[in-house]
């Protein structure tokens, strides 16, 4: 074997070792079957929002794979009912069409002294928290991401 393939060779296993060459027959590398965002500033909210929309898309689609997201601290406040920020509110209608879960942290809504019914329709309640729900969902297999 000539030194070319010997360098294809390290190359493939190197890219295997990471998850990244396709297996023999398939086109296309492992994805992460569940993904979870953790989204707290609220000036990335529009930002990971949009994350989300493109991960939903490049992982096949809606159900194509299980994605949630935890809206925690000052972002929370984009999503007020009455006051928030209308355009998170129609991406978060259209992520929840795609299957996404949306979270509000207890601990933020008990610190604003709102509940879910301040929030735009759609948030579950991270009862114990978000940060115990991220913690929780990474001890499950999700893939952590804040944008």
């Amino acid at each position: 074997m000539g030194a070319l393939g010997r360098r294809l060779l390290v190359k493939s296993a190197l890219l295997a070792g990471f998850g990244l060459a396709a297996a023999p027959g398939r086109a296309e590398p492992v994805r992460a079957a569940k993904v979870v965002y953790h989204l707290v500033d609220a000036e990335r909210v529009g930002l990971a929002l949009g994350n989300l929309r493109n991960h939903v898309v490049g992982a096949g689609g809606p159900g194509a794979a299980r994605f949630a997201c935890v809206v925690l601290g000052p972002a929370l406040r984009l999503f007020h009912r009455s006051g928030g920020d209308l355009a998170a509110a129609e991406d978060l209608r259209d992520r929840l069409a795609d299957g996404v879960a949306f979270y509000a942290c207890a601990n933020t809504l008990a610190a604003l002294k709102w509940t879910l019914d301040d929030l735009q329709p759609g948030f579950l309640l991270a009862e114990k928290g978000g940060v115990t729900l991220l913690a929780d969902l990474q001890a499950q297999g999700y893939a952590y991401i804040r944008p």
